[in-house]
């Protein structure tokens, strides 16, 4: 097995959760031993998160996305995004709030019990409180030792999947881009890259559509 940052990657790190006798979780209540609250924040496509959604629907995982609502990226209240979140609320995902500070905008989009977490956050506010929200990072939800994730196309603490398969976690936060595992590339750089071209033709597209003349 290879830790390389690909679907069929996810696929085995999913697996091996299930192997270890995790048990899928979310942010309504306090972690208990045995969970694992797997955490996407969509930086960039929907497109990824959705072919991810569809990865875990197959394993039988389910978990939390935060979307922006302040991306430059995506639009959550265009016909693509109103379909993107009909789509993983159907396999099975929960709806949560990727806030640019200082705004947090909350509306009918998310779930009921309002869940944020900051995107690129500083220091300074990464853990502080918000009011009518839950912020991932603070406690219960958040501790060192049961946080992991894979920024920049990186783990800190190296690939998961082992520990995960032994079980030797009372309880983990996993926080998954999406991005990172659906576009190819070995770099950051390289990723980005192969999501810029998926991009690029993605836009070409709504431009037929938007009956533009490309000849």
């Amino acid at each position: 097995m290879t830790c390389e940052f690909t679907l069929e990657h996810y696929r085995e790190l999913l697996e091996a959760a299930k192997a270890g006798g995790y048990r899928w979780a979310g942010f309504e209540r306090a972690p208990e031993p045995g969970d694992l609250l797997l955490r996407h924040d969509v930086d960039l496509s929907l497109t990824a998160a959705v072919a991810m959604a569809e990865v875990e629907a197959e394993v039988g995982a389910w978990s939390t996305w935060f979307l922006m609502t302040r991306s430059v990226f995506y639009n959550l209240a265009s016909p693509e995004g109103e379909r993107a979140i009909a789509q993983l609320r159907a396999l099975g995902g929960r709806i949560a709030h990727h806030a640019v500070w200082p705004h947090v905008d909350l509306d009918e989009s998310f779930e009921f019990e309002p869940i944020v977490a900051w995107h690129n956050p500083e220091p300074a506010y990464m853990n502080e409180r918000i009011g009518g929200a839950t912020n991932v990072m603070t406690a219960p939800w958040f501790a060192t030792d049961n946080y992991r994730s894979d920024s920049n196309q990186h783990w800190r603490h190296g690939c998961p999947h082992e520990p995960l398969a032994r079980g030797e976690f009372e309880w983990l936060q996993l926080l998954i881009h999406p991005e990172i595992w659906v576009y190819e590339g070995r770099t950051m750089g390289e990723t980005m890259r192969s999501f810029l071209d998926a991009d690029r033709e993605a836009r070409l597209e709504h431009l037929r559509a938007d009956r533009i003349d490309l000849e």
